[in-house]
C-alpha cells in the first residue's frame, strides 16, 4: 500500500513517469522505500529547498501510522 502510494505522486509529479520505480525492502516494524527517477525529473520530485520530498514523508508517515508501521523514503539519484 505505501509503495503504491509513492509511485502515484511521483508519477504525477514528473515529466517521464514511465521512468518511476519503486521498491521496498521490508523490516519487522520499519520499511524503507526506494524511489528512483530520471536525471531530468530529480528535482521536481525534491522540489525547493526539498519541500516536496518533505512533504511526500510527511504523507508517507501518516499512511503508515495506520497501517502501524514506521516507513522511510529514500530518493534515489
Amino acid at each position: 500500500m505505501l509503495k503504491e502510494l509513492i509511485e502515484y505522486i511521483a508519477k504525477a509529479l514528473v515529466d517521464h513517469p514511465d521512468q518511476v520505480k519503486v521498491s521496498e525492502i521490508e523490516g519487522e516494524k520499519t520499511s524503507v522505500i526506494e524511489l528512483n527517477v530520471s536525471k531530468e525529473d530529480l528535482g521536481k520530485v525534491i522540489g525547493k529547498q526539498g519541500r516536496t520530498a518533505r512533504a511526500m514523508r510527511t504523507i508517507l508517515s501518516a499512511a503508515s501510522t495506520k497501517v502501524k508501521k514506521r516507513a522511510v523514503l529514500e530518493i534515489i539519484e
